[in-house]
């Protein structure tokens, strides 16, 4: 018997133990369980650090010496299922572009089911939440282009829909809003969109107008009024400050609302041109601190709520330049974990000043 950190657990391990949770000594898992990738993930889920397995291991679960002293996030972008997920999203975009582009020059005729197979095929093969949520975090030193922001936005809204307990026909028309609601983007001038600097009051009139555009250009599609308000509302917030018609909670479309998190979320967390990808602890903290009056309330605390859980157990640097492992998610302040640096555990909720600077 050895003990395996959750992060290292493979499919196909066995238990060597009952696991039981750390606060309520509640049976999470038998002996003798043989682990899947569902297992993994609700161990992960309840925070359980470690666990006993038996020595018998299938032969790729032994510990691989070049991969000694990396980070999960190194140890990641080396493994076949994330080259895989990379090949898999960039042919997914280059699919996506040449299709909108048909759009915008007129021709109606879309096959939304055909449009929508890559994306369900980047959701599929085995990837849990956490799996996709790593990927994309992993993917964000690629200069975020509007396709492949609109496939990371319906890959997300897909996912909060899920947490939501949406059904299956809502789930998919959540994820048709996310992937067309910036279409509109692809109408202004491309010098304002990559434009390094900041903007000109008239700049960013112009940008403002990319719902609008996008909403006329999908309006005589065959595809769900509900997409075509998304693409019209994502930037509209419940407390009547956004744009275009500065709409409040109660008129918004309930797949705008959706989209609108997962859009900022994205965006915050994506590379920009004149900017590097924010962290998403930084994301989740802009959130918690004003998101509760523009986004909708229920949305928004089951995106926090789940979100958070999805890098339990990542490598991370503060900002005092230490390095240590998620461990531990407090309910009451979700940007900040404790985190387990060497021998010593970091409470950042009673540590005003420290905070999460990047995920390694």
């Amino acid at each position: 018997m050895k003990r395996v950190l959750t992060k290292k657990l493979l499919p196909g391990m066995i238990l060597a133990s009952d696991v039981f949770t750390y606060d309520s000594h509640t049976k999470l898992m038998d002996k003798g369980t043989v682990l899947n990738d569902k297992d993994i993930a609700r161990l992960a889920f309840y925070s359980i650090i470690d666990v006993p397995i038996e020595e018998v291991q299938p032969k790729e679960a032994a510990d691989n010496s070049a991969d000694a002293g990396l980070t999960y996030a190194e140890r990641l972008k080396q493994s076949e299922a994330f080259k895989e997920f990379k090949q898999d999203f960039e042919q997914c975009a280059s699919k996506f572009e040449h299709t909108i582009s048909d759009i915008l020059k007129g021709n109606e005729d879309l096959d939304i089911d055909d449009m929508m197979t890559p994306i369900y095929s980047l959701l599929s093969e085995g990837r849990t939440t956490a799996n996709i949520f790593d990927m994309l975090h992993n993917l964000r030193l690629y200069d975020d282009a509007t396709y492949t922001h609109c496939i990371n936005v319906a890959l997300i809204t897909n996912i909060i829909a899920q947490w939501l307990r949406w059904d299956e026909a809502e789930i998919e028309l959540a994820t048709q809003a996310g992937l067309f609601h910036d279409i509109g983007k692809l109408l202004i001038p491309d010098t304002i969109i990559t434009k390094p600097g900041a903007l000109t009051d008239d700049e960013y009139n112009m940008i403002k107008t990319h719902p609008q555009k996008g909403y006329e250009a999908m309006k005589a599609l065959n595809i769900s009024a509900h997409v075509k308000n998304a693409a019209l509302m994502h930037h509209e917030r419940c407390d009547g400050t956004g744009y275009p018609l500065r709409l409040k909670g109660p008129q918004i479309d309930k797949f705008a609302k959706a989209v609108a998190i997962a859009d900022v979320y994205d965006a915050m967390t994506s590379s920009r041109y004149y900017r590097g990808p924010l962290c998403p602890f930084i994301a989740i903290s802009m959130f918690e601190e004003e998101g509760f009056q523009r986004y909708d309330p229920e949305m928004i605390m089951c995106f926090l709520n789940n979100i958070v859980n999805t890098y339990l157990l990542n490598t991370v640097r503060l900002n005092t330049g230490e390095v240590g492992e998620i461990i531990f998610i407090n309910s009451s302040h979700l940007s900040r974990p404790t985190i387990k640096v060497g021998n010593d555990y970091i409470d950042l909720s009673k540590c005003p000043g420290v905070y999460i600077q990047e995920i390694i």
